[in-house]
């Protein structure tokens, strides 16, 4: 399972950069919630990019081993979005939680859904 830990690691890459480019892009074109949405759909299509292709190199050993993949790569982003978004990063709890409150329109919780799923996803896709 190293290897599927290993490849956790460019999906941090991935969430900054698309962080970067709601920040930079989108927040200046649309309302807060808005560019929060569109984030998500960015983050949702370059997620399932990545896992896609990895799932062709580093095919896992059966449904279940994908489904386990999933879960690692859910516990390894709630980890690093909670211990860097507020030791690091410095933002409060109620910041960080924000973004799940989906009685406000904040779908961050579907990014979280897809990284958990779309290993098992593509696993039964590709074999």
């Amino acid at each position: 399972m190293w290897k599927y830990v290993l490849a956790w690691i460019p999906m941090v890459f991935i969430a900054i950069a698309n962080g970067l480019f709601r920040e930079s892009f989108l927040t200046n074109k649309f309302t807060d919630l808005q560019a929060h949405q569109l984030s998500t759909g960015s983050a949702l299509l370059l997620f399932g990019i990545y896992i896609w292709f990895l799932m062709l190199l580093v095919t896992p050993v059966n449904a279940r081993q994908a489904f386990l993949i999933g879960l690692l790569w859910l516990g390894l982003t709630i980890a690093f979005e909670f211990v860097f978004g507020h030791y690091v990063a410095g933002h409060s709890w109620s910041k960080l939680f924000h973004d799940y409150n989906l009685l406000e329109g904040r779908i961050w919780l579907l990014v979280l859904i897809w990284i958990s799923l779309a290993p098992y996803i593509f696993y039964k896709l590709q074999n």
